[in-house]
């Protein structure tokens, strides 16, 4: 059983998703395409505009035959962590081949070489000399590889091409047995704003969806999403609204310990003390950023330390797990083939296969002090989906528990 990888996000699933899919299929070879997917918080710490389920959904109608979640603590995290987490869950199901990813670089042996590359004593100390001048991290990178191995400095500059390196980073340093395979982006770029055709950026499809002009986007995602997302506008199942979780993050951060703002992942150089400081004067979160931002501390970064404030996730919790690394398959979505590849991924998976939360997890053995390291990994999905209910606008959807009694998607 050949089965070819994907790690996403799908923010929502459009068409350029769609044909990654094809392309995987077509390129690979492989009779089965499995899907890691951020679950309902994403990589640059926002929500994703639906939740994880609907998604899912999306995706198994766009022709992946399996979803799987990525759990919270890899999928709100730097490209190296996000990449990580996706490369050593798809390698421990055991039937994997190999692992797809979109690129805006066509060149799939430049890529390999700035991935080995990265990890060299001259590379490394050269990023750590340049993170210390106070650059961000891509800029450091791309500096560091110019200047040891001549290499473009615009190739990193791309985020798609970013998370390429990352992923053949993560294929050499956990010996993965996933064979890359690299698919030119098509058309839009990954910041672009404006649906212009068949082929939009997501980022264009929120802004669209958010403005309340989802007609807009119908050229740009398939048919079968469409329709969900129709149905869950008209439904108030979505889209989420950041600004509905705003107090909640200053009340974090306002009341919160200075000791456990210290703790937070990502936070140095006394910026607990100016996030709590901040967050006392400022009425939004966009404020907050305003008053916090520096050119060590980008949005984005900052974006992620407010999302893990808001889930309780310190970095003693990520340093446990980029140990262990994902702990479960958890199951959101499949059809037939999915199902013919969870049969196999039972008899040779390392990991647990979830898709009934309850079997390992209760809403109230969630608060105790006895998990396991798998039922924390998972307590923290939990708390995640639970929180992000409190984003969409209206009843019944903001209740909580959803993990605990929402089946996977199957498409029959």
């Amino acid at each position: 059983m050949k089965t070819v990888g994907i790690i996403a996000e799908y923010n929502p699933f459009h068409n350029g998703h769609q044909w990654q899919i094809n392309q995987a299929r077509k390129l690979s070879g492989s009779d089965y395409i499995i899907c890691v997917m951020s679950g309902n918080f994403v990589q640059r710490g926002e929500l994703a505009i639906f939740d994880k389920w609907k998604r899912a959904e999306m995706a198994v109608l766009g022709g992946a035959d399996l979803i799987l979640e990525l759990p919270v603590v890899f999928s709100v995290r730097s490209a190296q962590y996000f990449a990580a987490g996706g490369v050593r869950l798809l390698n421990a199901l055991g039937n994997v081949s190999h692992l797809c990813f979109g690129t805006e670089h066509p060149d799939l042996n430049i890529l390999k070489r700035i991935a080995s590359a990265i990890d060299d004593k001259k590379t490394l100390d050269t990023l750590h000399s340049n993170l210390q001048l106070g650059q961000t991290y891509a800029a450091a990178l791309s500096n560091a590889i110019h200047a040891s191995h001549n290499i473009p400095f615009n190739i990193l500059n791309e985020p798609n091409n970013i998370l390429a390196v990352e992923y053949l980073r993560s294929i050499n340093k956990y010996r993965a047995t996933l064979t890359p395979i690299a698919v030119p982006r098509r058309e839009s770029h990954y910041h672009d704003t404006i649906i212009s055709g068949t082929f939009a950026s997501a980022t264009a499809v929120r802004k669209s969806l958010l403005s309340h002009a989802s007609t807009s986007v119908q050229k740009a995602i398939p048919p079968s999403s469409y329709d969900i997302i129709e149905q869950l506008i008209t439904t108030n199942r979505g889209p989420a609204s950041a600004a509905k979780l705003e107090n909640i993050i200053l009340a974090k951060l306002r009341t919160a310990n200075l000791i456990d703002l210290e703790q937070l992942p990502d936070v140095s150089e006394g910026l607990h003390y100016k996030l709590q400081k901040s967050a006392l004067n400022a009425s939004s979160v966009q404020e907050l950023l305003t008053m916090v931002k520096s050119k060590r501390y980008t949005n984005t970064r900052l974006q992620r330390i407010l999302i893990h404030t808001l889930l309780g996730i310190s970095q003693n919790v990520l340093n446990e797990f980029d140990q262990t690394g994902p702990l479960y398959a958890r199951v959101l979505a499949f059809n037939d083939r999915g199902r013919a590849i969870l049969k196999e991924f039972n008899k040779n998976s390392a990991l647990p296969i979830i898709t009934k939360t309850t079997q390992f997890l209760s809403s109230i053995s969630r608060n105790t002090a006895n998990l396991n390291a798998m039922q924390k990994m998972l307590s923290y999905d939990t708390v995640a989906t639970d929180v992000y209910a409190l984003s969409l606008p209206g009843s019944p959807w903001t209740r909580g528990g959803w993990d605990f009694r929402t089946s996977p998607y199957y498409e029959g």
